[in-house]
């Protein structure tokens, strides 16, 4: 049985990261996390419960990929960082799915971004 994080980091898209380095990898999951981030905002304003629930649940699969591709030893502060910051955003997308907040996934978005932003810049070193 797949954990629910590897499932998510394989639905990235197979073929897009069959020849993907690591960097690639975490570039092209946090890209579809901000997407499905962004879907579930768009389920709560048309009133698509099934959707928003779907589009979370991919979020927090990508997030938990996110949090097993961190590296605690070499990482050090900067992983225990972003684990804690990757279970705020969990958290924050289970209560945005219980309370219909579009306003916590637009703070998730946020982060991500920030996160992505940085991810980015290291890359292009």
């Amino acid at each position: 049985m797949q954990s629910t994080g590897l499932k998510s980091y394989q639905d990235v898209g197979n073929a897009r990261l069959s020849d993907a380095g690591p960097w690639e990898v975490v570039q092209a999951m946090l890209d579809t996390l901000m997407t499905r981030v962004s879907e579930a905002r768009g389920c709560i304003e048309r009133g698509d419960q099934q959707g928003k629930g779907t589009a979370i649940g991919k979020a927090l699969g990508l997030i938990e990929g996110l949090v097993l591709s961190l590296d605690p030893e070499r990482g050090g502060d900067i992983a225990a960082n972003l684990t804690r910051l990757y279970d705020y955003m969990g958290r924050s997308l289970l209560r945005a799915n219980l309370d219909d907040d579009a306003e916590l996934l637009a703070e998730v978005g946020e982060l991500t971004g920030q996160i992505k932003s940085a991810w980015d810049e290291i890359g292009a070193r």
